[in-house]
């Protein structure tokens, strides 16, 4: 049976240049409404964390989260997935900094404008680091046995001006993988009222 993997898999070939029946095929069969456009893996690991600790199975209710592989990607993607593609309704989540290349993604697609998707402050990592706090993130760190590779990083002369939370953010980014992971442990850790807007605001919308 077709499931939403295989349909975020189509779609990633046919923005690659190849074709792009399969996606329309699998998008009428599942069938697909909403694709949440993602920078990266590890926003997708925190909106699935989130709806999973609201009880909510995305594909099941025809939502795709996919992941563009970098912003200078959504122009391309809403071209396929919006108006003048599948059809489908769009939303995403961006950094601050590459909010414009969303805005002139959904414009060139015909779409709506920013409404339609939702800016984090400085990035995810950063909203989410803020909204627990740099002592709570720290403890996460320890708990999945990252504490070395931590102080190792907080010696390094470039570090030792930075604020704490400012630290964690690059901490987070200096493995291949580690931003992903933490993207679910920090969803995770979140108390219920203390959820970044932006995250909160894109699964309130699909």
């Amino acid at each position: 049976m077709a499931d939403m993997a295989a349909f975020r898999e189509a779609v990633t070939a046919w923005a690659a240049g190849g074709p792009g029946d399969p996606a329309r095929e699998l998008a009428e069969r599942l069938p697909v409404r909403t694709v949440v456009l993602l920078e990266g893996p590890s926003d997708v690991a925190a909106v699935d964390a989130l709806a999973a600790r609201r009880g909510r199975d995305l594909a099941a209710e025809g939502v795709c989260v996919l992941s563009m592989g970098g912003a200078m990607n959504v122009a391309r993607y809403t071209r396929l997935l919006g108006p003048p593609g599948l059809g489908l309704r769009l939303t995403g989540l961006c950094d601050e900094r590459e909010s414009d290349w969303f805005a002139r993604g959904w414009a060139r697609a015909g779409l709506g404008g920013r409404e339609d998707f939702y800016v984090c402050a400085a990035d995810l990592e950063d909203e989410l680091v803020r909204a627990l706090g740099p002592d709570r993130v720290m403890a996460l760190v320890h708990a999945e046995g990252d504490h070395r590779a931590l102080t190792t990083f907080l010696r390094q002369p470039a570090q030792r001006t930075r604020a704490p939370g400012h630290q964690l953010r690059r901490f987070l980014g200096t493995k291949k993988g580690r931003k992903i992971h933490y993207g679910r442990v920090l969803t995770e850790a979140l108390p219920a009222d203390s959820v970044p807007e932006p995250l909160e605001a894109l699964l309130a919308a699909v």
